[in-house]
This record gives structure tokens, C-alpha cells and sequence, in this order.
């Protein structure tokens, strides 16, 4: 056997021949490892189990459970898979520890039905969650809890409990004493993930995972973290606000594109089931510098206001702040509009938000940020029944935007009766009147026929 030594790169897995300071791919300081590349010929051994026809396969016990969590289960695709490990990665203080404390309840409370649930916590002790746990009303019989650190000690509450379901707060605080380094560290939470990940897949249970983000909001520890387990859930949430989304980015087992909606209460979190209320304030007439839009996160469309303010600036650089709204798209959308819809703005302070802290990044928001402005500088209300689609171009053109059924029929259960949308958009539903439009200056005129 010959044996060549390489060196990998534990956050991204990068391999290179020689040794680096700083990883040539992902850039990251102090990151290769060395190890060994043995050439050697492996002998054929017994299988575990034979092979079958795929259709012979039973596939009963790979089945979702739901975890008695609505929303959850929505981004989950159905439910829990058996021996399934689930990352719920988010800022300190949004909430996670909260949402899994809800779902280990839940799941417990099934009388038995899928086995208790075994909480296990490395950031707080047993008291603090029980005291949590009293708060919110998330205290069952069949709940076990253990505040460890240790991995191996983990693995003898499994043992000793049995449970359904296998909570981890958070695999961060977590080290295991087969490998060196500080728990947090690369090779530990390596270590740590792998050893859970085999537990889930040996027994059958489901795992959830707590999960840190950086400063720069993606998931701390290495990258390969986010490859070992089956599913990556991104729970979202602005801290001056109740409102808090459950973001699906990887899902072995279910779509990767769906979104869940809850709200931080008193009684701790609850979900939304129909969250576009949220981002509305609801007035009898219109009120100049606002337009209503449907965005669509994951497959749910969702409405949103936009709001907007044009002041006379005395400064010698007008000012222009942005808040839930793609700044980038904005600076384009206020130069097409001075440019092509002839508004001038140059020597005025713009200001353009969303409500409810809704964020609105996606193109078809385009349309809605013009007209917010336009009837801001004009001090013109547009219909308080009326919404807007459509992504602007640079010419002034309005171009066509994915989903459009689909955002007028949420448009129609909430009360609207009329929509301004890019010029073949396809088939429109019921109830609703629908102004098809080419360009900015035909968006204009349709408005003023709609006010008339």
C-alpha cells in the first residue's frame, strides 16, 4: 500500500496536493487538513442484506409522521421520515428553541403512538427549559430531558429512553471524545453530526438539530455539515417583529421551496396558516404613496403592501432609504420612473417600505414600488381595492412574472376586485377585474381610468 498525503479543506472539502495557509476555493484561513489517500484493493464482502426489486420494497416505515405542527409539516414536506436528521439553523433569540420545544409536546401528547420525545439541551439546564416548558404550556408525561454536552452520554439517554423523536439544542455546544477540539470546532461538530446522523439511520428515529448562523447569516461550522444531514430549515425572523418564516433550503425527502409562517405570542409560537392579513393595512379609500402587490414565497403568495414617501430634500445628496425591499431594484426602479414615466425625483428624499416587515426581494414588486412612488410625488391615491404585478424594465416596459393565477386567486379571497398585470399573462381567475398593461406609461393611464 502506497500512501500519498493531500490536504482537505474541512469547510468546504476541497482538496489540494499541497499544504495552504488559506484555501484556495472557499478562502478560508487555517482550514486544510492532511490526510491520507491509501490505494488500496478492496476485497467484496457479505452484504448486510440482499438485493430486492424496487417494487418489493416496503416503504410503510418510510412514511411522514406529522409532528402535530401545521406549518412545520408544511415545510417538511408532510411530516417527520423515520431516521430523518433535520438543521433548524437561526439568529440567537428567533425563536428555534421555542418552535422544537412546541413540536417535542406535540409529539409526545400522540399518547404513545410514535414514542416519547427526548429533548436534550447543551446551552441550558434542565430547569431553564422546564421553566420554558411551564410557560408555554409544553409540558407532557412522555417528554424526557437532559441537559449534556457529551455525545456518548447522549447516546445512553437514547438507550435508556427509547424515544420517537430526538431533539438536539444545539449540535454547536455538542463534542464527542473520539476526536480532539473544542466543542463548536470543525472537527467536532463533524464528529458530532456524523455519530447522530448513523444513530437516526440504524434505529429509525427522527432528529432535529439546532443549528447557529454567522454574522453573515449562514449556517456556522463546516459546510459539510449542511451535506450530512437530510434536511436544512432556515427559520427567519426580524427581532422587532412577531412574525417569524420557516424557510426550506434542502429536503431529501419533500420540495426545497416552501415557506412556513408563524408569530411569536406570549404563550410562545404559533403558527399562521393564512399570513397575508399580516402585511396589509385594510382602509376603505386610498391613501396616496401606498400599492398592493402579491409575492410569492416558496409556492404561497402572499400580499404585500408597499409604501412609499417623496419629500423635497435639503441636502445636497436627497436621501433614499429602503426597508424589506431589494435597495439595488429600487435605485433602478426611481431612475426608470424619472427617465421613462417622466416623475421627477432628483431633488426630493424617497423613502420605500414594506408592512409588517415583510420582505419583498422578487422582481414582480416592481410595478407596486413605481406606482407607490408616482402617486407619493403626485399626491394621488390609487384604489384601495386594486393590485399591482409586474417586473419594470430599463426601457419601461412591464415585463411578464411567473405565477400570475395564482397570486390574483389570493387576491380575490382577500377582497380585491381589480389588478393592473404584464400583457399576456395567461388565463385570469374570476372576480376580479384585470387591466393588462405594456409599459409604465399605459400602467399611468389605466390608473387614471380606474380612479375615474
Amino acid at each position: 500500500m502506497v500512501t500519498k498525503s493531500n490536504y482537505r479543506c474541512a469547510e468546504c472539502g476541497h482538496t489540494v496536493a499541497k499544504w495552504f495557509g488559506r484555501c484556495p476555493e472557499c478562502q478560508t484561513w487555517g482550514s486544510l487538513e492532511e490526510v491520507g489517500a491509501p490505494r488500496v484493493k478492496v476485497a467484496a464482502g457479505a452484504p448486510s442484506s440482499p438485493a430486492r426489486p424496487i417494487a418489493e420494497v416496503d416503504i410503510e416505515s418510510a412514511k411522514a409522521r406529522q409532528t402535530g405542527v401545521p406549518e412545520l409539516d408544511r415545510v417538511l414536506g408532510g411530516g417527520l421520515v423515520p431516521g430523518a436528521v433535520v438543521l433548524l439553523a437561526g439568529e440567537p433569540g428567533v425563536g428555534k428553541s421555542t418552535l422544537l420545544l412546541e413540536v417535542a409536546y406535540r409529539w409526545a401528547a400522540r399518547d404513545g403512538d410514535y414514542g416519547p420525545t427526548l429533548y436534550v439541551t447543551g446551552e441550558e439546564s434542565a430547569g431553564q427549559v422546564r421553566l420554558r416548558a411551564e410557560r408555554t404550556g409544553n409540558v407532557h408525561k412522555s417528554m424526557f430531558l437532559a441537559a449534556e454536552s457529551d455525545v456518548a452520554s447522549l447516546l445512553g439517554h437514547v438507550d435508556a429512553v427509547s424515544p420517537g423523536l430526538l431533539v438536539v439544542d444545539s449540535v454547536q455546544t455538542m463534542s464527542s471524545p473520539a476526536v480532539d477540539g473544542a466543542p463548536g470546532g470543525v472537527t467536532q461538530i463533524r464528529a458530532v453530526t456524523a455519530a447522530l446522523v448513523a444513530l437516526a439511520k440504524e434505529r429509525g428515529l427522527p432528529v432535529l438539530l439546532v443549528g447557529h448562523v454567522t454574522k453573515e447569516g449562514s449556517i456556522a461550522g463546516p459546510r459539510v455539515l449542511e451535506h450530512l444531514v437530510d434536511v436544512v430549515l432556515h427559520f427567519e425572523g426580524d427581532r422587532h417583529s412577531a412574525l417569524r418564516l420557516l424557510r426550506g433550503i434542502k429536503n431529501r425527502f419533500g420540495p426545497a421551496d416552501e415557506v412556513g409562517c408563524f408569530e411569536l405570542v406570549d404563550r410562545g409560537i404559533v403558527g399562521v396558516p393564512d399570513p397575508s392579513g399580516l402585511f396589509l393595512n385594510r382602509r376603505d379609500t386610498g391613501v396616496a404613496g401606498t400599492a398592493v402587490t402579491v409575492a410569492v414565497e416558496g409556492k404561497r403568495p402572499l400580499l404585500g403592501e408597499v409604501q412609499s414617501l417623496v419629500a423635497k430634500s435639503h441636502l445636497g445628496t436627497p436621501r433614499r432609504a429602503v426597508s424589506g425591499l431589494d435597495s439595488a431594484r429600487v435605485a433602478m426602479v426611481l431612475a426608470v420612473l424619472e427617465r421613462r414615466g417622466g416623475i421627477r425625483l432628483g431633488d426630493a428624499d424617497v423613502f420605500t417600505a414594506t408592512v409588517g416587515g415583510m420582505k419583498i426581494p422578487e422582481p414582480a414588486a416592481d410595478l407596486a414600488i413605481a406606482l407607490s412612488v408616482a402617486t407619493a410625488a403626485r399626491d394621488v391615491a390609487l384604489p384601495p381595492d386594486l393590485v399591482v404585478l409586474g417586473e419594470v424594465g430599463l426601457a419601461g416596459e412591464v415585463r411578464r412574472v411567473s405565477g400570475v393565477r395564482a397570486r390574483l386567486t389570493e387576491a380575490v379571497r382577500l377582497g380585491f376586485t381589480k389588478a393592473l398585470v404584464p400583457l399576456d399573462s395567461g388565463d385570469m381567475p374570476d372576480g376580479i377585474e384585470v387591466r393588462p398593461i405594456t409599459d409604465l406609461a399605459s400602467a399611468m393611464h389605466n390608473l387614471q381610468v380606474l380612479r375615474a
